[in-house]
């Protein structure tokens, strides 16, 4: 297959949507452990755009220190596997399937097999393209570190966004009385995941300290957000848990993450439980949550899904915060 072109967006220097620009490029080759898939959707959302700008800076050493190592963006992908690489066992040549792969934003791409799994049944493309990285996040952030129980209060902030929106569904799923904060635009989609409470993040402070204990939170689950770690400590119960997941603000170094380092390294000194999550990608966790599509227990939310030729301008609206959920690249 050398020497076959593709359309992809291609990305040669770090910065802001107009970095972006689709190009005829070369087709890439799946290598051991790897197949490769013509891909149907692929996704964006706010990791996508921490990779577009480089930042936090320290993840330059994985990426590229003064451009992206790999000129395609995108991670997300839903799609049919193509070809295989050396070593591929479980997959064959037809197979739809969704998961990560490194450059979705383009017409194939290669994807290890350990991150990939196949799509679940009666889901659109576009749809099972923004589960793996977001829902992935949420899973494991609500199931796996807070080990969220039936009961159970629990916050979700940032809860409009791609892994909040799941965050949300999961911790329902689970039996728990979700709130969810986000801005007054984009509360009824909140409340359409199955939210109990919704607070308006320019209006309520969801922080503020209840008299009465039982009145505080089980569960935080802050995503990308500011608050202080002792903030949030005070807003759950004594044996309360907080996941931090990403974070605004901070230097560009690591990007609003010395917060969620700080929270770590205090928890065992405190009587609640800090963690920061810190996900992992893996066919185990896609298997989960096509489970919970199948089901119906979970749905993702899809702000709108638009043409390749138009990722640029899908990018720039995620960058002014119009976005709900996660936004779909049909290639």
């Amino acid at each position: 297959m050398g020497g076959e072109l593709m359309r992809a967006v291609v990305q040669r220097e770090y910065g802001g949507s107009g970095t972006w620009t689709v190009e005829q490029i070369e087709r890439p080759t799946p290598g051991r452990g790897e197949v490769l898939v013509e891909v149907e959707a692929a996704a964006i959302d706010r990791g996508t755009w921490h990779l577009m700008h480089g930042e936090p800076w320290l993840a330059r050493l994985a990426f590229g220190l003064r451009r992206p190592r790999n000129p395609v963006p995108g991670r997300d992908l839903a799609g049919t596997v193509t070809a295989l690489g050396p070593g591929v066992d479980g997959f064959a040549i037809g197979d739809r399937v969704y998961g990560t792969g490194s450059g979705s934003l383009a017409e194939f791409t290669v994807a290890p097999v350990a991150k990939l799994a196949p799509m679940p049944a009666g889901c659109p493309a576009e749809r099972a393209a923004v589960l793996p990285v977001s829902g992935q996040t949420a899973l494991q952030a609500v199931c796996d570190v807070a080990r969220v129980q039936p009961g159970q209060r629990v916050l979700v902030t940032g809860a409009s966004g791609g892994v909040g929106s799941f965050a949300v569904q999961i911790a329902k799923a689970a039996g728990a009385e979700v709130t969810g904060v986000c801005s007054a635009a984009k509360a009824p989609a909140v409340r359409s995941l199955g939210a109990d409470h919704v607070l308006d993040h320019r209006v309520d402070d969801p922080l503020a300290v209840p008299a009465d204990e039982a009145d505080r939170y089980d569960v935080i689950i802050d995503i990308g957000g500011r608050a202080p770690v002792k903030r949030l400590r005070r807003a759950v119960t004594r044996d309360g848990v907080v996941v931090l997941v990403g974070g605004l603000g901070g230097g560009k170094l690591l990007a609003g993450y010395e917060r969620a380092i700080f929270g770590a390294v205090r928890s065992p000194f405190v009587p609640q439980r800090i963690a920061m999550l810190a996900s992992k990608e893996q066919s185990a966790d896609l298997e989960r949550l096509s489970a919970m599509i199948e089901s119906g227990a979970v749905v993702p939310l899809v702000d709108s899904v638009v043409p390749l030729a138009r990722a640029a301008e899908a990018m720039a609206s995620l960058e002014a915060g119009r976005v709900t959920g996660k936004l779909a690249i049909r290639i």
